[in-house]
């Protein structure tokens, strides 16, 4: 468990430096300059007194430095959400597998449990870690110390709400991720007023370019905040419905294939 621990903070690390390098060779190379010749036209064509429709450029709307790290935070939760939702998949997969050779009318009494166990145990390290084999496991071990099928039956329950709790304990960075976006995008919202302000004097003499763009950074910001903050949340709950569906057909598994055959004397 330590090792896994090490090995999700060392992918969460890498992967915020990958989409910090990503984002920002996109912005520097394409985004930014592309604003920038957008912007210098216009106002050309300001001072140049013409006549003429702004149009509404993407550019212009991704160009700020709050819409670069909201971006570079929707890549950070989308790797996230994409390393947990294979694993979660990994675990799907276990559940076609036939672990325990059990035919329909078999009883299985507390001596057989030893029996039934060697095939999980001979699984391959990473295969064991996953949540069908421990949960069978869990029931055989507790069925053959005890030879109670009360106490097999609540050792599901007992693994399975474990299993979700963690689950749902390690898309905490996630649901920070899908919080912190909105926030930075207020930031750029009161960065982009507070700059207005500070060019109101201009606008009275008649030069309202430095407001539009700062307003621009404002409302712009937010925008683009809000529609990542819903393409995140769409995707965590789509992770979430399938992590607990995994543990809701685990225990199904459970009592179809080895619950229902427990016997004791």
């Amino acid at each position: 468990m330590k090792r896994q621990t090490a090995s999700d903070f060392l992918y969460q690390l890498f992967a915020l430096i990958m989409a910090v390098i990503l984002v920002h060779a996109i912005y520097v190379t394409l985004v930014r300059p592309s604003a920038n010749a957008l912007l210098q036209e216009q106002l050309d064509r300001q001072a140049a007194g013409e006549t003429y429709v702004v149009q509404r450029s993407l550019f212009i709307v991704l160009k700020d430095y709050e819409q670069e790290a909201c971006f570079v935070m929707m890549l950070w939760a989308l790797a996230i959400m994409g390393r947990k939702a294979s694993v979660s998949f990994r675990e799907t997969k276990m559940l076609d597998q036939a672990l325990l050779n059990v035919q329909d009318g078999t009883s299985i009494l507390p001596e057989d449990t030893r029996d039934l166990s060697r095939p999980l145990q001979n699984l391959p390290p990473d295969q064991q870690t996953l949540l069908l084999p421990r949960v069978l496991q869990t029931v055989l071990q507790r069925f053959g110390s005890t030879s109670s099928i009360a106490n097999a039956s609540t050792s599901v329950k007992e693994v399975c709400d474990n299993e979700s709790d963690r689950l749902d304990s390690e898309l905490a960075m996630v649901r920070y991720i899908a919080w912190a976006i909105p926030s930075i995008g207020f930031i750029g919202t009161v960065r982009g007023i507070g700059e207005a302000l500070g060019q109101a004097h201009r606008a009275v003499e008649g030069d309202i370019a430095g407001v539009t763009v700062s307003l621009g950074v404002a409302f712009n910001s937010t925008f683009v905040a809000l529609v990542i903050s819903i393409v995140i949340m769409f995707f965590t709950h789509q992770l979430q419905l399938l992590q607990e569906r995994l543990v809701l057909d685990t225990q199904n598994y459970c009592d179809q294939n080895l619950l229902r055959h427990l016997k004791v004397h």
